[in-house]
């Protein structure tokens, strides 16, 4: 369970990013970062880590290829706490970057993982969208 300070610290962060970006502030935008990269590694390997505050990272790292170490870090963390809605979430939004720099194969691999962990989730929805996505992929 994520403590619930740090998550609130996490949320508001993410919405003052969106909101940066959205105003295109960049200089807002990277100091943001800055602090959520620091509750990130301050928290890390400690009772205080959590796959929520790596993945929230991921998603506002600008650099794909750094995103995805850092998806890849938050995919280890939720697999270590059996976390099988952050496992899901983590493995599709990997997938969305490793199409977007032409990792096809990679994606269709982080996508069978998010179909295989999404099994035991509420979010039907989000199965859809994952079975749509890997459906269209194998397609082509």
């Amino acid at each position: 369970m994520i403590n619930t300070k740090i998550y609130k610290a996490i949320y508001t962060l993410a919405e003052e990013l969106l909101e940066a970006d959205r105003r295109g502030n960049q200089e807002k935008f990277d100091s943001l970062y800055a602090e959520l990269n620091a509750i990130c590694t301050d928290n890390e390997g400690t009772d205080k880590d959590h796959p929520e505050q790596w993945e929230t990272l991921a998603d506002f790292t600008e650099d794909l290829d750094a995103a995805l170490v850092i998806y890849d870090k938050a995919l280890a963390k939720a697999t270590a706490i059996n976390s099988k809605d952050h496992m899901s979430s983590i493995a599709f939004s990997m997938a969305v970057l490793q199409l977007e720099t032409g990792e096809k194969e990679a994606a269709i691999q982080s996508l069978q993982n998010a179909k295989v962990t999404a099994n035991k989730i509420e979010d039907k929805e989000f199965k859809v969208e994952i079975d749509e996505m890997l459906t269209k992929l194998l397609g082509e």
